[in-house]
């Protein structure tokens, strides 16, 4: 879930207290060389609880083989954490790419079934963005044995295209996680049905915003691909909102 939506339901309080935090920040003292080894002073509650979750369903798929891919990458965080987290459980396995598919642009289509508050371009990023995070993949995967093989891949456009077109380029893909953040009907509708078949039984499936009231188009996916009485829905005690099932 983007902090931007996060921030509509904090008090007032609340935002005072977040903004002077970030001021905190950003006046920091410490030597610049001591900052990233530092970086648990500036980690929220909220946020650790995020880095935390993605930690828990990483684990659950290590024993389950296939590749990561996750459904609306944005500024992506949770890319680099899974590369990290690939790095420290299983090093050598390197047939366990971590894929991220985003337009780096925002929303390219709103349907009605996502409601009034989203707009088209809506969570863009900053222009060449893909460049520079696919520097921080390509540093985190140099810090891991085995770095002459690239394991993670950025495929900017829309999902609906790219996807079809990268399982077809490579037919060898099974998927033992996905991660869908699209936060829209549309391209979370589709990437479902082009990934169904591509899950084995322990695959993971998870989702940012069902059952969230400003994203109704992801569950409206999820109703008509999975249905919520074909699977049990589980989730997390770390976040209010991300969701997931286990392929059985």
């Amino acid at each position: 879930m983007d902090n931007n939506f996060n921030a509509s339901f904090a008090s007032d309080s609340e935002k005072r207290n977040r903004a002077s935090f970030y001021e905190l920040y950003k006046n920091n003292p410490l030597p610049e060389d001591e900052i990233l080894n530092n970086l648990g002073l500036f980690i929220n509650r909220q946020n650790l609880s995020r880095i935390l979750l993605m930690h828990e369903l990483y684990k659950k798929i290590i024993d389950v083989n296939g590749v990561v891919m996750e459904f609306g990458v944005r500024w992506g965080q949770n890319l680099c954490l899974f590369e990290i987290f690939r790095a420290i459980y299983e090093p050598y396995n390197y047939t366990r790419k971590i894929i991220g598919f985003d337009t780096f642009e925002g929303f390219p289509s709103v349907h009605k079934k996502d409601g009034k508050l989203n707009r088209i371009g809506d969570y863009n990023v900053t222009p060449y963005y893909e460049e520079y995070l696919q520097q921080l993949l390509n540093y985190h995967e140099s810090e891991s044995p085995v770095a002459h093989i690239k394991k993670s891949i950025l495929i900017k456009g829309d999902a609906i295209v790219t996807l079809k077109e990268y399982i077809e380029q490579h037919t060898e893909t099974i998927i033992a996680f996905a991660y869908f953040d699209f936060d829209i009907y549309e391209p979370t509708k589709k990437c479902l049905e082009l990934i169904k078949d591509r899950v084995t039984k322990g695959s993971i499936i998870a989702f940012d915003e069902l059952n969230h009231p400003g994203f109704p188009g992801e569950t409206q996916a999820f109703l008509e691909v999975i249905g919520v009485r074909n699977c049990k829905l589980r989730r997390s005690s770390l976040t209010p909102y991300v969701s997931y099932i286990v392929v059985e």
